[in-house]
């Protein structure tokens, strides 16, 4: 119940951020059009960007610094998963099979983790199932032929693994964009100065 309500509150989060950043984009792209070849605004633009950027690197220093903390704090919350599977909400536990599922894993490290889950001790939910039927899952936690046998965990690594290319490539392409950006700024900045006519 505690992972459903964090769950809310990331969502919270991860609207009010965009709706912020969304709006500091409306800000600026209004004063960029009241304030046409002001010499104040363009450096004010060219340190935000500069800010930007070394707060980005920050966070990737701070990220590869406490990667071992994250798996940990992920490791964590999948086994709150389990334990608060039963005593949950239809939601939640909605979530939880989706995650299973989808993922084709079972437990946070194995099916194991689900040894508490039937009365038999040897049962798993449906959603750990190679082929998710009803009641599939009764009796056979340890057949790898019916039931995943990877954890949540090692699945959400892989996942990350698979895409950390991805990610690098974008992080690259942005930071590229935001220096081009302060690089053009100073070249208007210095057009400014120096009294040329700028477009």
């Amino acid at each position: 119940m505690g992972l459903e309500g964090g769950m809310k509150c990331v969502k919270f989060l991860l609207f009010f951020f965009n709706f912020s950043f969304w709006l500091c984009g409306l800000a600026l792209v209004v004063l960029g059009v009241l304030m046409q070849e002001n010499y104040c605004m363009v450096t004010t633009f060219a340190v935000l960007v500069f800010l930007i950027i070394i707060i980005e690197i920050a966070a990737a220093i701070a990220g590869y610094v406490y990667r071992k903390k994250l798996s940990v704090v992920v490791e964590d919350s999948l086994a709150d998963m389990i334990h608060e599977y039963k005593n949950s909400t239809a939601d939640f536990r909605k979530t939880v099979d989706k995650l299973q599922e989808d993922w084709k894993c079972c437990g946070s490290n194995s099916s194991t983790d689900w040894r508490g889950f039937g009365p038999d001790g040897n049962s798993v939910p449906d959603s750990c199932c190679v082929k998710v039927a009803q009641n599939c899952g009764v009796g056979v936690m340890t057949d790898a032929t019916k039931v995943h046998q990877t954890g949540c965990h090692d699945a959400l690594v892989k996942l990350l693994q698979d895409n950390l290319l991805w990610v690098i490539v974008g992080a690259v392409v942005i930071a590229v964009l935001q220096i081009l950006g302060i690089v053009f700024a100073c070249c208007l900045m210095k057009g400014i100065r120096s009294g040329y006519e700028v477009m």
